[in-house]
Order: structure tokens, then sequence, then C-alpha cells
């Protein structure tokens, strides 16, 4: 039988139908009880054992939605107003928000004293609401949020015994000489904070009915004033939440408060008093704080369900694209500039709702530019180019690409990137758009490290400082849109923003900082929110240490320093396939061809060899070898005539290693060589190589361009097999034993030029 004291409930002010229907659904469930059943299924699909406490749950809400009240005061729809709101419409509390439309004259009570506009607007409000029994509760609404809803809000209050209970603070705020005035307490926090209080009706209204100040005078202070008066504080009945029971203030508290996971909710807990508070207040200095907890609470990401409102409120684009400026930015010399320019032809967004706005420090790469506007300008919509003849710094270049968005009354988003961004995802900037976020960052990484473009914390200096969750995200176990305090490299900002919150001409200059840091310090001074998304793969960052501009092809050497990219620029697309499906040909007894170069890794290294132009004479006296002697000349470059040596035995150890111990089992090499280089066969220079052993173990031969197209005749004959391969691919290597068995001529190139590049691995 289930026993509920009925008249504890019935004496409320319920409607009749709702009562009756919970005293129908009881009796039904008690008759099954008796009649033997395990649970009773109605059209609600209630089950007995626990459907009495789910009806009662639900009963229960609407008495304290009836009940409790929350105003709060916000002039401004922020985005920490809607998060508030979110969190508030989740456990179902019932808002009303006071001077919205109204102009903000409270001050800055970050840094001094104010809020006194909201006492005038609670005690405007209060005027209106009728009844003895109601309860009020007020709290800020920018920089809180709720971890549990009104049933809990309500109880811990009556528990609490007092009219009016207020949020405790371990520091004293604004009047430190106020210290000795406030009541001792054996245990808990001392100080009142005037960001969140909950009483009876009566009881606020005698609580601000004195109030006659301005409304940028402090409010702390005057609720302060009268706590800390005896008479007052009887009175009004007035109590402190000493031990965080219903509100959390975390100022000062920082070290006190973690993340508690249950059941699909996100709590914060207070390990000092062991207390899980119903409100998270980042009051004064810990808005990043608020933010991180945020992520999190009550419900916003769970282990259970992963991000709960990453597609709330999005912005689909269904063929009416917005206007978008990209603002691109080259600081120093980077690699892979050319690449960086074919990512950004292949973004999928219509070209014709694209600004260009390109800035340009490194007279190294005007090539690179030139390059991509000739062929691609008159594919978008407008383009502007600063070089390196505009003296103009980082931060001013910055600021102006993100001023012609602003000043652009058709533009709706600036997309910052710099050029060391490569975007793998082609729909970056379509999925950033429909995310519909102030600004919002794409996780890009640095291959091997921990490195992204954002930082989870800062540190008390304003650096980098690692969230307990950073690792988590970085490596993708939690998966979402997270509010964090500092991006950089590659984001996307509202142009309504620009026009709004961010109006400052120099949001890329504060003091000594470089320019993200102050970008980022200035918008979150101004309460916007930064996100960075790692819901899907975009890409990576190029390092530019260490490199080189000497070359004519620079990207070849960055094989240590950016191997991913080295791989997908140089290494041919079914390498992969070697290990995977033994794409590997056997055109003569133990000669192998497999493919490894790609055309541009092809013609780089033909070029540069070229550009270089110191090609041998093709005669046997040769000072660049060991002894001054060459028994089969050839003219050809040496690998360590371009500073390309250590560059080439990084290659073949990390690709022709492994399919040299793929082919002959057994035998295991560190890629040593005395002898790399590439060869040119002409008619009238060299045309052929007469029959040799190479002083190897094994030979590495790669075709460098294609025969019909840039030759004719040439190729390579094993002699003893009499086996000839005369129609090499281009970016195809052959490897064969160089010792003993495999005695080989160069066939006669009877037109044309050809280039081949050779190693003696192992001598």
């Amino acid at each position: 039988m289930v026993n509920v004291n009925l008249r504890r409930y019935s004496s409320r002010k319920i409607p009749s139908y709702i009562f009756l229907f919970y005293i129908f659904h009881l009796v039904k469930c008690s008759l099954k009880i008796r009649r033997g059943a395990d649970s009773w299924e109605g059209a609600h699909g209630f089950a007995c054992e626990w459907g009495w406490r789910a009806n009662l749950g639900w009963l229960l809400s609407l008495l304290y939605e009836n009940k409790l009240l929350v105003f709060t005061v916000a002039t401004k729809e922020t985005e920490g107003f809607k998060r508030f709101m979110r969190s508030a419409r989740y456990f179902n509390y019932t808002i009303k928000v006071l001077g919205r439309g109204e102009r903000w004259r409270g001050g800055d009570y970050m840094s001094v004293p104010g809020g006194g506009q909201k006492v005038r607007l609670l005690k405007s409000a209060l005027e209106e609401v009728k009844g003895e029994d109601k309860i009020i509760l007020f709290i800020d609404s920018y920089d809180v949020v709720f971890a549990s809803g009104p049933q809990e809000m309500l109880k811990k209050f009556q528990q609490a015994r007092h009219r009016v209970v207020f949020s405790a603070e371990a520091v004293i705020w604004p009047d430190r000489h106020l210290e000795d005035k406030y009541p001792h307490v054996r245990e808990g926090k001392r100080f009142l904070g005037s960001g969140g209080f909950i009483g009876y009706v009566p009881n606020l209204k005698a609580l601000v009915t004195n109030w006659t100040g301005k409304d940028n005078e402090s409010d702390q202070l005057f609720y302060t004033k009268i706590f800390i008066d005896p008479e007052k504080r009887k009175s009004i009945n007035i109590t402190l939440d000493y031990k965080c029971r219903l509100f959390q203030n975390l100022y000062g508290a920082l070290d006190e408060v973690v993340l508690k996971f249950e059941d699909g909710r996100v709590r914060a807990r207070n390990l000092i008093y062991d207390t899980l508070p119903v409100t998270v207040h980042g009051n004064g200095p810990t808005k990043l704080q608020i933010n991180y907890l945020g992520n999190y609470i009550p419900r916003t990401w769970t282990f259970e369900t992963g991000c709960t409102i990453c597609d709330e409120d999005q912005r689909p684009l269904s063929g009416d694209y917005p206007l978008v400026v990209i603002g691109i930015f080259i600081q120093q010399p980077t690699p892979f500039v050319s690449v960086f320019f074919e990512r950004l032809l292949d973004l999928k967004y219509p070209k014709d709702r694209l600004k260009l706005f390109i800035y340009n420090h490194e007279p190294h790469h005007e090539q690179h530019i030139s390059s991509f506007l000739e062929d691609h300008q008159k594919e978008y919509r407008a383009v502007k180019v600063i070089g390196p003849e505009v003296e103009m710094d980082s931060a001013t270049s910055r600021n102006l690409g993100i001023d012609i968005c602003r000043q652009d009354i058709d533009c709706e988003y600036f997309f910052s990137l710099d050029v060391e961004v490569v975007l793998k995802n082609t729909d970056t900037l379509r999925i950033l758009i429909e995310q519909n976020q102030p600004i919002i960052a794409p996780m890009i990484t640095r291959p091997g490290r921990l490195w992204t473009n954002f930082w989870g914390a800062l540190g008390a200096d304003g650096y980098y400082a690692r969230s307990e969750d950073y690792v988590d995200i970085v490596s993708g176990h939690r998966v979402g849109i997270w509010n964090v305090p500092y991006i950089t490299s590659v984001y996307l900002v509202k142009a309504t923003i620009l026009r709004t919150d961010l109006i400052a001409e120099n949001l890329y200059q504060s003091g000594s900082l470089d320019p993200d840091m102050a970008f980022c310090l200035n918008v979150r001074n101004q309460g916007v929110f930064m996100f960075v998304t790692n819901r899907q793969e975009f890409g990576r960052v190029v390092s530019t240490e260490n490199y080189q501009t000497q070359h004519l092809h620079n990207d070849l050497w960055q094989i240590f320093e950016n191997p991913v990219d080295w791989e997908e620029r140089y290494i041919h697309q079914n390498y992969s396939r070697i290990m995977s499906e033994n794409h590997v040909e056997t055109p003569c007894p133990d000669v192998y061809w497999f493919p490894i170069f790609t055309e541009v890794a092809c013609r780089d290294l033909i070029e540069e060899m070229e550009h270089y132009g110191q090609w041998s004479g093709g005669s046997s006296t040769d000072t660049r070898i060991q002894g001054g002697y060459e028994n089969v000349p050839t003219i050809d470059i040496h690998m360590n005539q371009i500073n390309f040596e250590k560059e080439w035995q990084k290659f073949l150890l990390d690709y022709v290693a492994p399919v040299t111990e793929k082919m002959f089992p057994g035998y295991y090499t560190k890629a040593q060589f005395d002898l790399a280089f590439v060869v040119r066969y002409k008619p009238d220079e060299q045309p052929a190589l007469r029959p040799h052993h190479d002083a190897s173990t094994f030979t590495i031969n790669i075709a460098l361009n294609q025969m019909g197209l840039d030759y004719q005749g040439g190729g390579c004959r094993f002699l003893r097999y009499d086996c000839s391969i005369q129609a090499p691919r281009k970016g195809w290597a052959l490897m064969h034993p160089g010792r003993l068995t495999h005695y080989h001529e160069g066939l006669p190139t009877t037109a044309g030029t050809r280039y081949i590049a050779v190693s003696f691995v192992d001598p």
C-alpha cells in the first residue's frame, strides 16, 4: 500500500483536476498491487512502482513553480544570459527578467562598486507581487547557471529557517573596513554576496524599502549595511548560506569547487563543505571559471549524452549564403603557402560570396600570392592585398581586415585565417556559420603534439594554463562546442558583434600583448563568448621553425619539421597500398617497381637541380667523391651539393626501407648511402650508361619525368636476365640489388631530357 500524506499537499493552491488525477492514479496503482501485479501501465505509461513518485514529483514541481518566482536583471541578451536561461528552462524555473531594454547604468563593478540599478528594479518589481507566502529568488544572470531545480532550492531555503538567505563568500566586498562588524561564524563563509538571495516577499520588500540610491551605487554595500545591523538583520530575519548549499560564489573559492558527474547530469560540488549548491555564480574575476563550468552544468555535456546543445539554434545554409570577408595573414616565411592557397580554393563555399583581404609581410611569398590571384582573382567578389612594401604591423593589419567587414553593411562574417593553417575540411566555413555562435574556431592541432589553437584556461598571469578537460578535448574523448578564453590562427566572427559589442578600432592592441592575446582579452572584457568546436576534424597548423628560404622549392626540406605536410605533398597517393595491398610489381627477377613520388615531388626536384645548375661533366675524375675517381660516371648533381642529404636519408629511411624489408625478408636497413644524386640524360650530352654494377647492397632508381611526353627512349636493361624496363612510370621507383647479380645498363635517350634520382643504399 502506498502511504502519502495528502493533507500536506491538498491545502496548497493546486488546481482540483490535477489533484483528482493524482488520487485516481494512486487508487489504480494500489488495486493492482493488491492483485499481485508487479506494475500498472496506464495511458501515460507510468509503472506503479515508480509512477506515483513521478507524478508526485510532477505535481510538486507545479506547486513549486507556483510558489517560487525568479527575478533577474538583464538589460541586454548576452551569451551569458542565454546560458542562464537555458539552465533555467532545463529545471523549469519561472523567470521574470527586469530591466530588459533599459540602458545599463549600474557601473562596471568588476573593478569599482556598482549595481544599484538592480536594487531599484527589484524594489519596483516587488510592488506588483501579491501573497505573503510567495518566495522570490533574486539572482544575477550573465555569470550564473542553475545546477538543480526549484524543489531543491525551496527545500534548502526552508531548512535554513530564515525568511531571507543571501549567498556567502570568503572575500569581503566592497568595504574591507566593515569586516569586524560581521557576525562571527564557527564554520563557513562569513561575508555577504549580493549576486543571489532568496526570501519571502514581505521580507524582501522590507529589505529594499529604504533604497534611495543611484543606479551606479553599490548594491552589495547596501545589503551589507543592513545585514551587519543586528536589529535590521533580526527584524527582516536574514542569514547567509554559509556552507554554499544554495549558492556557490566562485570568487575566493576556485580550489573548493569541482565538477560532479552523476546520472546524466553535472553538478558543482564544494569540497570543503561537501555540498551541492543549486546555483553557481562566477562573481568578480571568475568569469572564465563559470564559463568552464558552464560547458558542463547542468547538462550541457555529460559522459552519457555528449554535447546536448550543439545542434541548438543553428543557422542552416540552404542556398542563401551570407557574405564573408576572409582575412588572410602572412607574418613570416611559412612552408607550403602554395598548398594553403590550393586549400583556400577548395573551400566549399560560393566564391562570389567571399571577399579576400590578404596581408603579406614577407617578400618571399609575393610569388605565391601573385600566382594564385593571376589564376583565380576574378572568381571572388573582391580582393584587397597589403604587401610588404606597406609599412604595417600585424595588429594594424588585423584591425584593418576586421574593419573592412564591420564597415560593409553586406558583410555578415569575418573569417580570420593565418597562412600556417592547413584546412583539410573543405566544409569548415559552412560548418562554423551553421553553428551560429558569436565567435567560433575550428580546433586544429599540430601532429604529434598536444598543441592546439585554443587554451582551456588562463593562469594568474593571463597566459596559458591547462584546463582539466584540455587533453580529453584535444584527443577527441570529449566532443562538443567549448567556451574557452583564448583562440588563435583561425576563427569566425559575426559582423553583428563587431558592430555592437566589439566596436573598438584597436581590437588587436592592448599594451605589450601580441595581437591574438590582445584580441581575446578585449573580447572577454566585453563579455563576448569565444567557442572552439571539435565536432569534426578540421586540420592542423604547420611549423615555421627552421624554415629556410634560400632554395627554389624550400618545402622539399620540410620532411623533419612538417612530416605530415611533406608526405601529403610529395609521397605518391598509392604508396600506402604497397603495405596494405602488396601494390608492387616485379618486371624483372628481384627487381621491384612501386609508386613513391607525386608529380609535384618530381617537378620540384628537377627544378631544384636545374636551378642549382652545377651539373658534373660526366668524366671519371670526380672530386666530389672519396678517392676522386668514378668508374662509371654520369652527368649528375649530388644531394649533398644542395644540402639535401639529411632530408634524403630521412626519406629513404621512412619510405624506402619499409618496402625493402617487405620485399627482402630478413634484411634490415638504416638507409645509409655514400652516393645519392639526380642524373640527367640528353641525346647530345650523355644519352646512355654502359653496363655496370652499383656500389650498393641495393639501389633505388626513381623516374622523375615521363617517357613519351618529356623524352623518348631511355630505360634500364638487366643483362643477366635479358630483361628491360623501357617505359618507367613517373614517380615510380625501381629497387634492385646493386652488386653481383644485377649487372645493368642505361638505355639510350633518343630525344628530350630524362631525369632519374638514384641512391646507392648500404654501400
